[in-house]
């Protein structure tokens, strides 16, 4: 279930449209971003309010429950990077093993409202964040622990497309 692309090919989310979700990386940009990350979030508690809200459609697909859980940390884990490429000259992001996450902090035992309502604070948090970079900030640097490098640029479009791609996943299971 790991949803973070490949260190090798991970830029064709802002390179191209997705072949699944249509997210098109290509013609978003950090201005973009913020309405992106709204308009995604108003879509959540619907799904997180279905009667089947825990159930996995496959035993290797993740129940509603468990991917609004995981939009909600992208949220908080990209607005956490933004900030230390801010302040930091190329940090090093830590590690962020997004499965070992699901497992840990049990996802699928989650209360749904409460998912929600965390989902949507992050995401506020977030829309704030990356609204608020300037021009100047664009190209500053960062990377994952894979070594995969992004600029601000880069980071927002890549950040924008999971919480679009598992949106349109949770949506064409129920």
């Amino acid at each position: 279930m790991a949803i973070e692309p490949d260190t090798k090919n991970w830029t064709w989310v802002i390179d191209a449209a997705c072949p699944d979700c249509g997210f098109d990386g290509s013609a978003v940009t950090i201005g973009d971003v913020p309405g992106i990350i709204d308009a995604n979030t108003d879509g959540w508690p619907e799904q997180l309010d279905r009667p089947d809200v825990r159930e996995r459609p496959d035993g290797s697909t993740w129940s509603p429950l468990e991917y609004g859980a995981h939009v909600r940390d992208v949220h908080r884990k990209m607005t956490e990077r933004l900030e230390l490429m801010l302040a930091e000259d190329d940090p090093l992001f830590p590690n962020w093993d997004q499965d070992a996450t699901a497992v840990a902090d049990r996802y699928g035992e989650q209360d749904p409202a409460t998912v929600a309502r965390e989902l949507r604070a992050a995401a506020d948090r977030a829309v704030a964040a990356f609204g608020a970079v300037s021009d100047d900030q664009l190209d500053r640097t960062g990377r994952r622990s894979d070594g995969s490098g992004f600029t601000v640029a880069t980071l927002a479009v890549y950040y924008a497309h999971d919480p679009v791609h598992h949106l349109w996943d949770v949506r064409r299971t129920s």
